[in-house]
């Protein structure tokens, strides 16, 4: 169940449905993909060819970002709420934990990626962190060696995006492993280096905002939010 927001499908499953699905593809040993989708992640599908066909044949392409939610609702679509990334990132771990299964965590600094699969492992006793590798490794065949021997049912990767998931695209295939997902710096927040934004920024998917007033550099990413809605309203009111 999906809806194409400007040439990108989104799922509007909610995320106990997702998580639903996503047990159900692990026990019947299928691969699966999730990819963030948010408003600048839209606009640069929109002129990239090769990064719109990766998000579209993703398996769950989950609806990071207020503006898709208010993009879905202009345009006549059933998305309400938000699944982030990193909230992604718990729920698996919370179901990984459930099930005693096995994860990878690939990208980030050596310190970053080491202290956030303490964290985890300390959070989630019953899942077994079965390997680590940070971002600095670049042996393509290395990787896919070290991550094979850890026999993960979950991968996530770490290394920004659109980089981390055409890492996942280009060899998923060789890849012994059932849940593939691009987690940005989500390895920072479970280190303890970055803090995530407080409660009411995160109820009001103004997370956006939160970073800004921390970091004014990102004034030239955050165009994207209203230059992306502008461009929702446009194609509606065609």
């Amino acid at each position: 169940m999906k809806e194409n927001i400007m040439g990108v499908d989104v799922t509007t499953l909610n995320e106990q449905q997702l998580i639903n699905n996503i047990e159900e593809d692990i026990k019947q040993s299928r691969k699966v993909r999730i990819v963030a989708i948010n408003p600048e992640k839209i606009m640069m599908a929109e002129k990239d060819t090769n990064l719109r066909e990766l998000l579209n044949e993703s398996t769950y392409q989950i609806p990071d970002g207020i503006g898709v939610s208010i993009a879905s609702k202009l345009s006549g679509g059933k998305i309400r709420g938000r699944v982030t990334g990193i909230g992604m990132m718990g729920n698996l771990l919370a179901l990984a934990n459930k099930n005693e299964w096995k994860i990878f965590m690939y990208g980030a600094k050596p310190e970053i990626v080491q202290q956030a699969a303490r964290t985890i492992q300390e959070r989630f006793p019953k899942l077994i962190v079965s390997g680590t590798l940070d971002g600095y490794v670049q042996d393509t065949q290395e990787i896919i060696t070290t991550i094979n021997k850890a026999e993960p049912q979950i991968l996530f990767v770490a290394l920004g995006s659109p980089k981390q998931e055409f890492f996942i695209k280009n060899n998923m295939e060789q890849l012994n492993v059932n849940v593939f997902q691009g987690v940005g710096g989500s390895f920072d927040v479970y280190s303890g280096h970055v803090k995530l934004a407080p409660e009411l920024f995160q109820k009001t998917g103004t997370e956006w905002l939160y970073r800004l007033i921390k970091q004014p550099s990102r004034i030239k990413r955050q165009i994207a939010l209203p230059m992306f809605l502008a461009k929702v309203v446009s194609k509606r009111n065609r």
